[in-house]
């Protein structure tokens, strides 16, 4: 039988190329990569308000003085007298006392800080005659000698039915302080809202007044209501204050625990 020379074997030529995988990993050049390029948001712009409200008032007032955009109020005090009589500049202390961390409006806020008693300090009349007419409304000079005293005496009824509310939390930090206070004339609270569908008038005025309880900031809202008129002295005016704390969870259930006496 005849055997042919050549040795038997594999028919494949496995030295001519060595096993390797069919991707070529060579040909990617750069490392792999998000494809969203987030570089182009590094540096966002910071959010503002769209609408300029340094210029509020200078559409109505041109010649106003330069305003704080915060409050729309004027970055000095308003202490200079612009009509023939002279109004007093002297400003009352009040018995409110002002939180360390108080959010401040600039010099012009009403009130303003006593630096020997750490309170809040009330707008002289000149001051609140000013703000009346940057107001566009039309007050008398004469009446300032009544309004101002008045203005005051009801901000410390609000402070005094405060302290009555914030005596139900236990305050080792020297007693609430107040911290800033708003007014939201246009605001009509829920409650007030529904007292005038069953025939009671609504305020004239609304407040906000945050208190500094030991580093928190607990909100209070204050509707202002005409009082009964006293029937030995029917021309004096008079108050009707609903001070209670904002319906948080923590303000329902201080109104809750008022209510039930507990």
């Amino acid at each position: 039988m005849a055997v042919d020379s050549a040795s038997s074997g594999c028919p494949v030529d496995h030295a001519k190329s060595e096993p390797k995988c069919p991707v070529d990993h060579t040909s990617a050049k750069s490392e792999p990569k998000c494809p969203v390029d987030h570089s182009a948001n590094a540096k966002p712009e910071p959010a503002t308000c769209p609408v300029d409200h340094t210029q509020s008032l200078k559409a109505f007032m041109p010649n106003s003085p330069p305003v704080n955009p915060s409050n729309n109020m004027p970055l000095v005090p308003e202490q200079t007298s612009t009509d023939t009589s002279h109004l007093s500049t002297h400003r009352t202390v009040s018995s409110i006392p002002r939180a360390a961390r108080y959010e401040s409006a600039g010099p012009s806020e009403c009130p303003a800080l006593d630096p020997q008693t750490d309170n809040w300090v009330y707008p002289s009349e000149q001051m609140f005659y000013n703000a009346m007419k940057r107001k566009n409304w039309s007050p008398h000079e004469s009446d300032m000698k009544t309004v101002v005293p008045i203005h005051n005496v009801v901000n410390e009824m609000c402070w005094a039915q405060i302290l009555e509310w914030e005596r139900m939390h236990e305050n080792k930090c020297g007693g609430p302080k107040l911290l800033r206070f708003e007014g939201k004339i246009k605001n009509v609270t829920p409650k007030a809202r529904l007292r005038s569908f069953i025939g009671y008038q609504l305020p004239f005025d609304r407040h906000d007044w945050t208190v500094d309880r030991c580093g928190k900031p607990v909100r209070y809202v204050i509707d202002f209501y005409q009082g009964k008129a006293d029937p030995k002295n029917p021309s004096a005016p008079s108050f009707f204050l609903d001070v209670r704390p904002a319906l948080t969870v923590e303000g329902a259930w201080d109104r809750a625990r008022r209510f039930f006496g507990f």
